[in-house]
């Protein structure tokens, strides 16, 4: 039994010097933890986190060989932990505590679109009504209803609008909205259906680089009208607000989102090709070539490229990550190094974990991190036997394309299920059709930037256009296609640690010891299979419900709430639209009185076979919009009341009732069978410092009251 305790440890120290990359890894696994806690951890929790790090630090260096593998682990853990709560605590900020209706002040630091297409803008500066500053949000994010002329930022508006706190998770376990926000610094979302007021231009040296990033936009869509256009200034500069919401889908359905995302493709297109023109353009000054080394000058040149390029496409985490691991090369290049390894991926993702946690949570970090550390893995593996003895030169680009649009593919599949809830079928080959014409469009973009003092850039810009269309044509022949995108369910919540684990164990370990990833993987991909849905759903207000049932999840109403019922649909793994999932059968009644019934727990209390359905105890539910519900009919005919209003005055006792004061403590709710009762499970199970209240407390049961007749259920 101790040797197969030790054995591990051993073969770790068989691997050292290579066990870097396990950093970040590890790095991970703390921060995961600090945001998996219900409570917020406190003194006592912090205080054990720096006290875990005297032993950790002490027997990494002096401690026992076999124990400092245990003693890194630790310290990564430790260190991950208390920097995900140094990160919090320092980004906090005032969210709105309440609704608020109103005249809204603020200056303008970012246009872009909203789901729903409309235009939107993100203000800081910001002052609501008389308001005190110091609850004031410190970032408020407005869309704009109407035909509006897209605005500069820099200038200062004055706008009526509708605010409120950012939305926690549309269902228990999805994805939090408010906790992304309370990291972004956004304390309030809302929209307007008033004119927009100019209060002031911008000030000189007032958001230099946001009204750099419109004004080539501008110049971009200018050159080239259309949906070719506002894709190439969406690549080029990161300005999305002329994209179409038609266009948006087409991208997504065909796999080739990932081209707007200002990452690690487009970082590379660029600054290689800047390395490139340097470094080759000086070769061709044979007294300059002679003196100087071109391709160190190439370096500092495209180091200077790459960070210009980050500041002027926003800095999201994609785009970061993707200027440190340029930069890690740049730098490997300057010393002599090796540029592209494991090591440099891992120093990338250690610094970006350490600035910036909550990262670790958004899918943007995990699909960077993932295809880049299959690329490198991948093409390491291939490197001397494949590429550069068994290959001839002239195949070697095109085998480089399938080979990375394969494996980019795969290594990014399992991460984009989990977040999007679909596959794209015909994703390798709307990937392998663009990614060239991708290159060309970012080189005639540096040309273009470089010849536009001058006047010259015509040229570059149609080049750029041409491509563009190129991308534009095969994203919707490809999203047309049948079958383009299968939906997938999702994962539950050991499904993608597990995957995770498999990856890292793959790509980290040597020899046969990779065998070991198969159990990991093998058991997530089951959980995976397995993954079950809630019965009900409830939303935060109570205007929607959404009953499972033979045909998909039916909805109660097929207008408004957009966004949480396509996050419900979207998660149980269904194509279907709103008003499509409102005509499945589930729901009767008018639409002020949604009556429907979940079924009796068959297999778990006595019943009887009646036509095929269960005869026992099931529950009967009534969902009350409008602004004076009938609730004493309801409840003389249901076990459950939804009610999307504030119930005053007394509840009657022979039903139970959520209405929006109970929803506002715990936010959605999903309702599972759970033996012969069904279980409540609030979205808001835990008081975190975004949370900005106490935990939703504890509902009890439900218990069905009724006989409930086979025609019922039916």
């Amino acid at each position: 039994m101790v040797r197969w305790l030790i054995w591990p440890l051993e073969a770790l120290l068989m691997m050292r010097g290579l066990l870097f990359p396990w950093v970040p890894i590890f790095l991970g696994v703390g921060i995961s933890l600090w945001f998996g806690l219900q409570q917020e951890p406190g003194l006592k929790g912090y205080g054990a986190a720096v006290v875990a790090l005297g032993p950790a630090l002490w027997f990494w260096r002096r401690g026992p060989d076999l124990a400092q593998p245990l003693a890194v682990i630790a310290l990564c853990v430790a260190v991950g932990f208390l920097a995900a709560g140094a990160r919090a605590h320092w980004v906090a900020s005032p969210m709105l505590d309440r609704p608020f209706y109103g005249p809204v002040q603020g200056r303008i630091i970012e246009v872009d679109r909203s789901g729903s297409d409309a235009l939107r803008i993100t203000l800081d500066q910001v002052v609501l009504g008389d308001r005190p500053a110091e609850t004031t949000p410190r970032l408020v994010r407005i869309s704009l209803r109407g035909d509006t002329p897209v605005p500069d930022p820099g200038q200062v508006v004055l706008v009526t609008a509708r605010l409120a706190a950012p939305e926690g998770p549309t269902e228990p376990g999805g994805f939090d909205f408010r906790r992304m926000a309370f990291f972004d610094g956004l304390g309030a979302v809302g929209y307007t259906r008033s004119p927009m007021v100019l209060w002031q231009e911008p000030g000189p040296g007032v958001q230099v680089i946001n009204r750099l990033r419109m004004y080539m936009s501008r110049g971009i869509m200018a050159a080239l009208p259309g949906d070719a256009g506002a894709f190439a200034s969406g690549a080029m500069t990161g300005d999305r607000s002329g994209i179409s919401k038609d266009t948006v889908a087409a991208l997504r359905d065909s796999n080739l989102a990932h081209l707007l995302a200002i990452s690690g493709m487009n970082m590379a297109f660029l600054t290689g090709f800047v390395f490139v023109l340097v470094r080759y353009g000086l070769a061709l000054v044979p007294p300059l070539a002679l003196r100087v080394n071109t391709k160190k000058l190439a370096a500092v040149v495209a180091f200077g490229v790459a960070l210009f390029y980050l500041l002027l496409s926003g800095a999201n985490v994609a785009t970061e990550r993707a200027f440190l691991m340029v930069t890690v090369m740049l730098g490997a290049v300057l010393f002599d190094r090796r540029a592209l390894t494991m090591r440099s991926v891992a120093l990338s993702g250690v610094v970006l974990l350490l600035w910036q946690p909550e990262s670790l949570t958004e899918p943007g970090f995990q699909l960077s991190f993932a295809a880049t550390v299959a690329l490198i893995a991948a093409f390491g593996g291939l490197d001397r036997r494949v590429m550069q003895e068994r290959l001839p030169r002239w195949i070697i680009p095109a085998f480089t394309l399938v080979l990375s649009s394969v494996v980019a593919g795969i290594a990014t599949a399992p991460f984009a299920a989990a977040h999007f809830n679909r596959f794209t079928d015909y994703g390798l080959v709307a990937n392998l059709l663009t990614v060239p014409m991708m290159s060309l469009l970012m080189g005639a973009g540096a040309v273009a930037a470089l010849l536009a003092p001058i006047g010259l850039a015509g040229p570059a810009l149609w080049v750029m256009g041409l491509a563009a269309r190129w991308i534009l044509f095969i994203a919707h022949w490809v999203a047309g296609l049948h079958g383009a995108v299968t939906p997938i369910v999702a994962p539950g919540p050991w499904v993608m640690p597990l995957i995770v684990a498999a990856g890292a164990w793959l790509v980290l370990m040597r020899g046969r010891a990779r065998a070991g990833a198969v159990l990991p993987l093998a058991l997530g991909m089951g959980l995976w299979a397995v993954s079950e849905r809630p019965a009900l759903l409830i939303s935060s207000d109570g205007g929607l419900a959404g009953l499972m049932g033979p045909q998909g999840r039916a909805l109660s109403v097929a207008k408004g709430a957009g966004f949480t019922a396509g996050n419900w649909l979207e998660n149980d793994g269904d194509l279907a639209a709103q008003d499509a999932a409102a005509l499945r059968p589930g729901f009767a009644g008018p639409k002020s009185a949604r009556v429907f019934t979940l079924p009796a727990l068959s297999g778990r209390m006595s019943g009887l076979e009646l036509n095929g359905q269960a005869q026992g105890k099931g529950l009967r539910g009534v969902a009350l919009t409008g602004k004076e519900p009938d609730l004493a009919a309801a409840c003389a005919q249901a076990d459950l009341v939804i009610v999307s209003a504030y119930v005053d005055g007394g509840v009657p006792s022979a039903c139970r009732v959520i209405d929006r004061k109970i929803l506002r403590q715990t936010g959605a709710l999903a309702i599972w069978p759970d033996g012969t009762a069904w279980q409540i499970i609030p979205a808001a199970r835990s008081a975190r410092i975004w949370m900005g209240q106490n935990p939703a407390p504890d509902l009890p049961p439900l218990i069905p009251r009724r006989e409930i007749l086979s025609q019922d259920i039916q």
